[in-house]
């Protein structure tokens, strides 16, 4: 549940500026969350707001063709599609938001009130959300507090300081994130918002949820649930473009906890899952071929540690 918007990135080499072609596609880091899991084999369903214009129907006609299902997505006969443009590197890319005023910042806590949860397992949502607008951040509470069925809800935290002009942000995702029953943050985010990056002292700070994933980059991923400690190491990857391997990662992890796996492999998954997006410049990459990732879920840890992903292919140490 959240925003999706159109995409911009340049169809050429050179500066942003001096670029003459561009080419569309769709980000959001709930439907994006939403497309890994379909192709995981899970139904999956995203709730959001479109503009009824060309980049709305874009958005659907992508997501849709993902396998998700659209049904519950709301048509904006006045508000716009939000939009942005992405500059691809792979340190890290330059991303420039126009949504101010976009269909989705309308969302209120009254879309809970004409969705079906009955038979939802699983709800995700993200610290986005809450950026988008007042209405917007009580939607979230409502998720993550008026509780409609016997569902989790996963809230990954996504740090968007631009988003974030009230200087309220690190208040309130904590708040948020206390609230949810399985949160994923980076380490350098919970460094900028609640000035640490340890997961034993970001675990003191969000004593509420049953999962905590603390994300630390090419290090790995830790878990902690109850007195239970995991960290699961990275996978060496020929990083393309990093954006979208975080709800990559989030989608590989949830559906692995769905399938009900252990903490190691969970985490495993969500590496794999994240990898095949660090190879592409897409938010959606492509998944790793599935003998693979079940290979590599079953290694040992000399072999994990020694496996390398590049756009070529992988090779084992």
């Amino acid at each position: 549940m959240g925003e999706s918007m159109a995409l911009f990135v340049p169809g050429e080499p050179g500066p942003a500026d001096e670029v003459r072609s561009w080419i569309r596609a769709v980000g959001g880091a709930e439907s994006n969350v939403a497309c890994h899991l379909a192709g995981h084999g899970f139904r999956s369903r995203w709730v959001s707001a479109l503009g009824q214009d060309s980049l709305g129907r874009a958005v659907l006609r992508r997501v849709r063709g993902a396998g998700v299902d659209t049904t519950d997505v709301l048509i904006d006969p006045v508000r716009p599609t939000g939009l942005y443009i992405k500059e691809s590197d792979a340190a890290g890319s330059a991303v420039t938001y126009y949504r101010r005023g976009s269909a989705a910042s309308a969302l209120g806590p009254e879309l809970l009130d004409r969705i079906r949860l009955d038979h939802t397992r699983l709800v995700h949502v993200s610290g986005i959300t809450a950026a988008l607008s007042p209405s917007c951040l009580e939607l979230l509470r409502a998720v993550l507090r008026d509780r409609r069925g016997d569902y989790r809800v996963s809230f990954d935290v996504n740090w968007r300081p631009a988003l974030w002009e009230n200087g309220r942000g690190p208040e309130l995702l904590r708040e948020l994130a206390d609230a949810a029953d399985i949160v994923l943050v980076g380490s350098d985010e919970a460094e900028v918002l609640w000035g640490t990056d340890d997961p034993g002292a970001i675990r003191l700070l969000l004593p509420g949820p049953e999962t905590l994933v603390v994300k630390q980059g090419a290090d790995g991923a830790t878990l902690i649930e109850g007195d239970r400690r995991v960290f699961e190491p990275a996978l060496a990857v020929d990083v393309v473009e990093p954006v979208g391997a975080g709800d990559a990662f989030a989608a590989g992890f949830l559906a692995s906890t769905l399938d009900g796996h252990a903490a190691g492999r969970r985490l495993r998954a969500g590496h794999l899952s994240a990898a095949g997006t660090l190879l592409t410049h897409d938010d959606v990459g492509d998944p790793l071929p599935a003998e693979l990732v079940s290979a590599l879920l079953d290694a040992d840890e000399p072999a994990w540690r020694g496996a390398r992903v590049s756009t070529e292919g992988v090779r084992l140490g």
